[in-house]
């Protein structure tokens, strides 16, 4: 072989060995990165603190370093309002709380990670309830994880101040509605209630699937039809609003969900009408679900579902990446699922996770769960962004406020109401 001949052959020997180096440093590089995760969300109540709190330690035991990124806000609008401000000045936090449309409202700006590698090695879909699987795609790859299922239309209320009053839980409006005049006459708030924008959102959805049946919900809260929202069903639904703004304490303008629950908790109120969540306050404080606290869905058939999930964002370096594929992991993990969720008070989104450590109210949600997925009628939470874009929901909830705070008539508030989503689309 002449001299040139074995230069060429040599210079190719080490350009494929250069090259193979340098993938393999590469992939050994990222397995070595420590992994970051600088997490946004809005868990800062008792309850929610602690089940974050498991997340973190998760992470921690696997080698990662958490940065935690705390909004208050039990609606997300102000963590909302700092991711915004991430985003735009190029340094988006690793994971952000996000869910429903937000999540792909989000991934058209080009600014999520996907994920996919983490779903598929493993098998998010065999375990995920389609429905739910399908808010955490991104045009068919994986861009967020889901945490759990929350249940929306839950009527939580003090055992003792119920049996003293000769109350059984209420299973029609009117039933409510006695219950509550029967709780006055004793001197006794009947109706625990925080005045901000997405509680008042959360108990008119509740009456919405009440009063209208599933079918309605989805005319007038998912598809937005015209008709649905000017009914004669919807008045009814308004005057159910007002009469239940007569059950409400002076003093719940700007109160946090949890202060109610703790209403509940103390005996200063009878009722909450509240997502799951609030479980996770009374579980914190020690109380006993069919002992202290008692629970029931709202008058009516159907399951709102709100489901919380983690999007990740584009970010550089290895070290974060590799920890947005951990939270990932950990985050859908059978462990993480279960631990949570019974902190947190809601149910796995995973479908194999054993309910047995899991008490009453939560066992109660998953058989409802699936035999409203079964009968068509398990609906996305239009108050918690599960059912609608954010210009939409908050024109709905726009006036859904400003009813509850004023002596709007019915008919005044589903004209406003068709005119507010008009606009919005």
């Amino acid at each position: 072989m002449e001299g040139s001949d074995i230069w060429e052959e040599l210079k190719m020997k080490y350009t494929a060995f250069a090259a193979v180096s340098a993938v393999a440093l590469s992939v050994a590089g990222m397995a070595q990165a420590e992994p970051q995760a600088e997490v946004l969300h809005w868990w800062t109540s008792g309850g929610e603190a602690k089940s974050v709190a498991v997340l973190q330690e998760e992470f921690a035991e696997n080698g990662g370093t958490w940065t935690d990124m705390p909004v208050a806000g039990g609606g997300g609008d102000a963590a909302m309002t700092a991711l915004r401000a991430r985003v735009l000045a190029g340094n988006a936090p690793t994971a952000v709380q996000l869910k429903g449309p937000a999540i792909q409202e989000w991934y058209e700006e080009g600014v999520l990670a996907d994920i996919s590698s983490v779903a598929e090695a493993q098998g998010w879909a065999d375990v995920l309830p389609a429905s739910i699987a399908n808010h955490m795609k991104c045009e068919g790859t994986w861009c967020a994880a889901p945490v759990n299922v929350h249940r929306v239309d839950w009527i939580w209320a003090n055992a003792e101040v119920l049996e003293a009053n000769g109350i059984e839980m209420p299973t029609t409006w009117e039933e409510f509605n006695a219950a509550a005049e029967t709780l006055q006459a004793a001197g006794i708030t009947p109706l625990a209630h925080g005045g901000q924008a997405w509680q008042d959102a959360t108990v008119f959805e509740t009456v919405v699937l009440g009063l209208g049946g599933p079918e309605f919900f989805q005319s007038a809260l998912v598809d937005l039809d015209t008709e649905a929202l000017t009914s004669d069903t919807m008045k009814a639904v308004f005057d159910q609003m007002r009469t239940l703004r007569g059950y409400v304490d002076d003093n719940f303008s700007g109160r946090d969900w949890n202060l109610a629950t703790a209403m509940v908790m103390n005996g200063e109120a009878a009722f909450q009408i509240m997502g799951d969540w609030a479980k996770g306050e009374f579980l914190a404080a020690g109380k006993v679900p069919g002992e202290d606290f008692l629970c029931a869905s709202t008058p009516g058939d159907g399951f709102l579902y709100n489901v919380d999930s983690f999007a990740m964002f584009e970010v550089d370096g290895d070290d974060k990446r590799a920890g947005q594929e951990l939270l990932a992991e950990l985050i859908v993990g059978q462990n993480f699922q279960k631990v949570f969720n019974l902190n947190k008070g809601s149910i796995p989104a995973r479908t194999d996770v054993s309910l047995d450590e899991f008490d009453s109210c939560a066992v109660t949600s998953s058989e409802d769960m699936a035999a409203s997925s079964e009968s068509g009628s398990l609906l996305p939470s239009y108050a918690h962004g599960m059912a609608l874009r954010g210009a939409q929901a908050g024109a709905i909830t726009d006036v859904v406020t400003a009813h509850f705070n004023s002596d709007m008539s019915s008919d005044e508030a589903v004209q406003m109401l068709a005119d507010a989503v008009a606009n919005s689309m």
